[in-house]
């Protein structure tokens, strides 16, 4: 299976989970492709942190139940280091507290184990452009349990008083979770306009990544508006 990364650059790929056999397959699965590659294995949060701080990986793909510290914890804390990784959860379920928990401490994706290594590996590329990946199942539990949350409803809809309108209509594209060139298209302005947008955008709303600015949209119902 072959394939092209940004600028035909190599994406570098730390797996984060408890079982070796997982970690096997997936570094077996990633492989394939011939513009990413497994540089760093860990079997627990804490040696996952330390993995992402030694080798600088584009991707941690994380599991959330380990031992000793969790993939919550440790996607916290890998948020907190300069030039993070982006973070996708990649685990066995997903409970509607477990996808808005691991998006909201800054992973930019959410994905099921049974995912296909085929989509995998689409997946990986998309999240190391720092967009968000999450699977159908997680994607229509994040979009219910935003919409029944009151407190985070309001707090959303404060936040994004703070907005121009401009930058209110780029905040709904990220709620629907397009990159930049889709963005450019629908609003008629260039991308290095709207990547100036993005940034002020994240800016204003204190979010780390664009999938956290996509979770306000949805908190705020502006998605699609």
């Amino acid at each position: 299976m072959t394939g092209t990364g940004a600028a035909g650059r190599t994406i570098r790929v730390a797996v984060v989970d408890d079982e070796p056999m997982v970690c096997g397959f997936l570094r077996t699965i990633l492989g394939s492709a011939n513009d990413i590659e497994v540089v760093e294995e860990a079997h627990d949060g804490a040696a996952g942190v330390e993995a992402v701080v030694r080798s600088r990986p584009d991707v941690a793909l994380m599991d959330l139940r380990m031992p000793g510290v969790d993939g919550l914890t440790a996607i916290e804390r890998i948020r907190e280091l300069a030039d993070a990784p982006a973070v996708v959860v990649l685990t066995t379920f997903d409970a509607d507290q477990y996808v808005l928990r691991a998006l909201r401490a800054g992973a930019v994706g959410f994905l099921v184990k049974s995912t296909p290594p085929e989509d995998l590996i689409g997946l990986v590329r998309v999240a190391a452009e720092g967009h968000t990946v999450l699977s159908a199942a997680a994607a229509r539990r994040l979009v219910a349990a935003s919409s029944d949350s009151h407190s985070a409803r309001d707090r959303a809809r404060e936040l994004i008083g703070s907005l121009t309108e401009r930058e209110a209509e780029v905040l709904a594209c990220l709620g629907e979770g397009m990159p930049n060139a889709r963005i450019a298209a629908r609003l008629y302005l260039s991308e290095a306009t709207v990547k100036g947008y993005v940034s002020r955008v994240l800016d204003k709303l204190g979010c780390v990544n664009r999938t956290q600015a996509g979770l306000i949209a949805h908190d705020a119902g502006v998605v699609g508006a």
